[in-house]
């Protein structure tokens, strides 16, 4: 008898730039932990593709270059796994944070065609825009603050060129949103969480355009200063009454509170890869729903320090 060894999507089906994947996806900044350890790298993005995730988030930045290449070697064609990579930034190791601003149009293209370059295609299927109009961290100062349209110029040039399939924003306001729907915006990244739901509009404006919300930091907590969800004792609470972790209910909070959610949550961990995952199965009934939804937001511009 003839099975079907594909997995099923994890955390089941969503829709990026028209196309049909796992609302659990895999951010790939923290595989630059296994910088020394390149098979561990690569078998965990194979554990990835066995557990039915098909979206991967990356940028050339992260690592500079190294986690584009342990992507390039990690997947397969038949793997069907849709890369969406980022462009705002470059790496900058000997700063207070280890990235700079790379704003202007200019950089803008050599950081697609860098991102090219390590992960050895033609074509990037989504390319965000890191803007720098929203914290938490980097913001834009002297030639680094570049118009948005300036920025959608060069970005859809790359995209009428075949570099890109489509364009996606991060770290924007509904302000600029409005501004670039024109260009056909496919996905908005913006931090955050059960605990930073100061973006909620910006969600619900998303949704009524059918963008997809991927938020970053989705579990609070990446700078000092910042709330954490697995602090808040609804979700505590929660994952006791459900068996589960409160990073998994944190997690599947964001999947129940609007359809248009596509996580993307990170680990070098294969332990943590499995429970992320495992979180898209939890079913939060509306009483559940209803404790986590009257946690105070406590969103806010977290200082880097």
């Amino acid at each position: 008898m003839i099975t079907n060894s594909t997995p099923p999507r994890a955390g089941g089906a969503g829709t990026l730039a028209g196309r049909t994947v796992s609302r659990i996806g895999f951010g790939a900044m923290q595989l630059e932990r296994l910088h020394t350890d390149r098979d561990a790298a690569i078998a965990l993005l194979r554990r990835v593709v066995e557990l039915g995730v098909d979206h991967v988030d990356t940028a050339q930045f992260y690592g500079d270059g190294f986690v584009n290449e342990v992507i390039r070697d990690a997947f397969r064609p038949e793997d069907g796994v849709m890369i969406v990579s980022k462009v705002g930034a470059d790496p900058d190791p000997g700063g207070r944070i280890p990235l700079r601003p790379a704003q202007r149009p200019e950089q803008l293209r050599a950081s697609v065609e860098d991102n090219l370059k390590s992960l050895g295609v033609d074509r990037i299927p989504v390319v965000n825009l890191r803007r720098l109009d929203t914290g938490p961290g980097l913001r834009a100062e002297g030639d680094q603050i570049v118009d948005l349209d300036d920025q959608l110029a060069v970005m859809i040039a790359m995209r009428d060129e075949g570099k890109i399939g489509a364009i996606g924003l991060s770290a924007v306001t509904p302000d600029g949103l409005r501004r670039a729907l024109p260009a056909g915006i496919v996905c908005v990244q913006n931090s955050y969480s059960l605990v930073a739901r100061g973006d909620e509009e910006l969600l619900r404006l998303c949704l009524a355009e059918q963008i997809a919300w991927v938020p970053f930091f989705p579990l609070g907590g990446a700078f000092p200063g910042m709330p954490k969800v697995t602090d808040e004792p609804a979700v505590t609470a929660a994952a006791e009454a459900l068996g589960r972790t409160p990073a998994q209910v944190g997690l599947a909070w964001l999947l129940h509170h609007a359809p248009n959610v596509l996580l993307i949550p990170g680990t070098a961990n294969p332990a943590h890869l499995e429970a992320n995952v495992a979180a898209g199965t939890i079913e939060l009934d509306g009483t559940a729903m209803a404790a986590l939804d009257a946690v105070e937001s406590r969103s806010g511009d977290i200082p880097l320090g």
